[in-house]
């Protein structure tokens, strides 16, 4: 693997964005989770969900910043380091963007600031409104931002006129084949890792002594949501799969290290192995007879195409992919079982007794970020050599760069994001181990007195109040 300037560029957006994913998931799963918990407060007027809420929107704060931030050099990106790219295809991904623009983002800013300092200036219903409103950006968000993306893996809607696609039919741009599947796959993703987070919090704070009905209601309202996630995201994951296997077999068979078929015989799982892409096979491979074609086909001796049926250029790298791969389902593996462990301990009327159930749940705290990082790999890394499938190649799109620009501009990125976001994420470990407050000054919904909401001198606010209590 040759350091030139287009693998310095691959390597430098591929670190951006490991840093920008885990922000809009963290934030989508909260901004929702702070609508449920405004409205059941407002509903039942039970205070837990109100202490719940300031303590999370402190989190959703800092968190939301740390992704604006982060977003935006990303965009620099495209016209810094991937220009041909730009040239080629952004006729159809500058709109793409320029919409997330218009629709999320200046939705989430307009109302983004009646949600944090406007709980004792407005009326319940506008406060809620306005929570509710940010919640739905984020996923706007999402939606236009995956519509893009899904559209570079299963391009369609266009035409190539003078060297440069042209779109001349939107509807099928944006709902190109793959998107409603990573759309729903990203989404539950998104919750499943908040939902790990306050489960996370939650067992911390048990662990430690710390038992009161804010954090037992943290802890029952994660472990609803991974009961009832966790397995539909395996379900929408299968669904992802086939579709995967219809329009990027390469990927595919990247991901399974699977070579070649046999006349007759079903493909195997590969659980583990070391694919060798030089002596095109698998090494070390423990195989499950038949489970691949039962996967993958739904039959019993279906087969699907193997990377010797690709010419050598076109194939990703499977020996990365493969193991992402099982990296995010390993993950998502353990959290089903989290999910029933709760069960069974919440049944049992043992949820908030069993130690090993909260060391479980916070050992398992970043695992679904982890998983979307995987799975993020695994999808972008499976579509080499292409960064438009079919159309345009990762090599073809990258700016005349030397290396030692790209290297420079790539250790600053890696110095910078470093102090910046670890500062933004130690902070937000902080606020999470200051825990929610038992009582508040004053107890009241929106529109009565209370102290702002002030993200960032919310972790000594709330250690102050503590001590106090």
């Amino acid at each position: 693997m040759e350091l030139d300037a287009l693998m310095l560029s691959r390597i430098q957006f591929g670190f951006t964005i490991s840093f920008h994913i885990i922000f809009p998931a963290i934030t989508i799963g909260l901004a929702s989770y702070l609508a449920v918990l405004e409205a059941c407060w407002l509903r039942t007027a039970n205070v837990i969900y109100r202490d719940l809420y300031h303590f999370w929107i402190k989190i959703f704060a800092v968190n939301f910043g740390m992704g604006v931030v982060s977003g935006v050099v990303m965009a620099y990106q495209f016209g810094t380091n991937w220009s041909a790219f730009s040239d080629f295809a952004g006729s159809i991904t500058g709109p793409l963007l320029a919409y997330e623009v218009l629709t999320a983002f200046f939705l989430e800013a307009g109302f983004l600031g009646v949600m944090l300092f406007g709980w004792k200036r407005v009326g319940p219903g506008l406060h809620f409104f306005s929570t509710v409103m940010v919640a739905l950006g984020t996923l706007i968000s999402a939606t236009w931002i995956l519509a893009s993306n899904s559209w570079m893996h299963t391009p369609q809607g266009y035409e190539i006129v003078n060297n440069q696609v042209i779109p001349v039919d939107w509807f099928a741009v944006i709902l190109n084949p793959s998107f409603p599947y990573r759309l729903i796959h990203m989404t539950l993703a998104a919750y499943l890792a908040t939902a790990l987070m306050v489960a996370a919090s939650a067992g911390w704070h048990l662990l430690r002594g710390n038992d009161n009905p804010a954090v037992r209601k943290m802890l029952s309202m994660a472990m609803w949501m991974l009961l009832f996630v966790a397995p539909l995201q395996a379900v929408v994951g299968d669904f992802h799969g086939l579709n995967t296997l219809e329009h990027q077999p390469a990927k595919i068979a990247a991901i399974e290290g699977h070579w070649e078929n046999k006349p007759g015989e079903a493909v195997p799982l590969t659980l583990i192995g070391w694919p060798d892409m030089e002596e095109e096979r698998t090494r070390f491979a423990v195989n499950v007879p038949h489970l691949g074609s039962l996967i993958l086909t739904h039959s019993w001796r279906g087969q699907f195409k193997g990377l010797k049926e690709f010419a050598p250029e076109d194939r990703p790298n499977s020996l990365v992919v493969f193991w992402t791969f099982r990296i995010m389902v390993g993950l998502g593996l353990l959290m089903i079982a989290l999910a029933l462990w709760g069960a069974v301990a919440r049944w049992r009327g043992t949820l908030y007794a069993q130690r090993g159930l909260h060391r479980f749940a916070l050992c398992m705290g970043a695992s679904g970020l982890v998983a979307i990082l995987a799975g993020w790999y695994t999808t972008e890394i499976g579509r080499q050599p292409w960064i438009i499938h079919g159309l345009m190649r990762t090599a073809d799109a990258v700016t005349p760069h030397n290396a030692a620009e790209v290297g420079l501009t790539l250790v600053l990125f890696i110095i910078v994001y470093f102090i910046l976001f670890g500062a933004g994420i130690v902070y937000i470990l902080r606020l999470i181990r200051t825990g929610p407050l038992r009582h508040e000054p004053q107890e009241g919904g929106p529109g009565e007195h209370r102290t702002p909401a002030r993200p960032l001198s919310a972790a000594e606010h709330s250690k102050a109040n503590q001590e106090r209590g």
